[in-house]
């Protein structure tokens, strides 16, 4: 009996030594979860800009087939990392880091115009709290996934975009199982995590005031910016410098 609660004890000693190292350390990996409606191609931007400036950035192309599978392909990418990690999540993505920032690996949090959960909330409670813009969001034939319709993406997602840049967009767009958007947060990492939020002002995906209010409840250090859902490819140095400044506060 005393050997268990021995062991026990040691491999909670061990893992709370290497979530405080992962703060502790410098951080200089960025890992970025896309959203839904979305893949990881519109972050090049500002994955250029932050590669200049001496970070390691990796993108998840998460299936968003369920939030497990995302949470898992999520912390796939965590242990490839050499050293902590900053966790960036744009829309859906952050309902997925909530769930992967609990890797002891995760330094801290960046939500980018997303949505940042409580315990036992899932995308659909949250928006539907504060309706946002009309979205004009389709069912596949088999009733099983969604996607905002083309024609709408621009208006809907990305109206700050240049019309080439949103075409493509429309057109690389991941489609979403319904069953990960109806998935229920258990353990929200931001509880014991440091968090950043940037809040998109003209934001048609999610209310602003929703955005807001996310944030305020988990006491993230909040930047605004006046962009539309798409924030991280039409502000990519704004965004790069909210992601820049989380890391550079978490590595001292």
């Amino acid at each position: 009996m005393n050997r268990c609660l021995i062991s026990l004890a040691a491999i909670a000693f061990a893992t709370s030594t290497i979530a405080f190292a992962a703060q502790a350390a410098e951080v200089k990996n960025i890992v970025i979860v896309h959203g839904a409606l979305a893949d990881g191609s519109g972050w090049r931007k500002a994955t250029e800009i932050l590669e200049g400036r001496g970070y390691n950035v990796t993108i998840v192309q998460e299936p968003i087939t369920s939030l497990a599978d995302d949470v898992a392909a999520t912390n796939r990418v965590i242990d490839l990392q050499d050293g902590p990690s900053l966790l960036v999540g744009h829309s859906y993505g952050g309902m997925v880091i909530t769930e992967a920032g609990n890797n002891p690996h995760v330094a801290g949090l960046v939500y980018v115009a997303a949505f940042q959960p409580q315990a036992g909330e899932s995308l659909l409670d949250l928006a539907s709290s504060k309706p946002a813009g009309s979205m004009d969001i389709r069912e596949t034939k088999d009733g099983k996934y969604l996607y905002l319709d083309p024609a709408a993406f621009a208006n809907d997602f990305a109206g700050d975009l240049p019309k080439e840049e949103t075409r493509f967009m429309a057109r690389s767009q991941v489609f979403a199982a319904k069953q990960a958007f109806a998935a229920k947060i258990t353990d929200p990492a931001w509880k014991t995590k440091k968090s950043w939020a940037i809040v998109a002002t003209h934001d048609r995906s999610i209310n602003p005031d929703l955005e807001r209010d996310m944030a305020k409840r988990a006491n993230s250090d909040v930047s605004e910016i006046a962009a539309s859902h798409a924030v991280f490819a039409s502000q990519p140095e704004r965004v790069a410098d909210v992601i820049e400044k989380a890391a550079k506060a978490l590595s001292r």
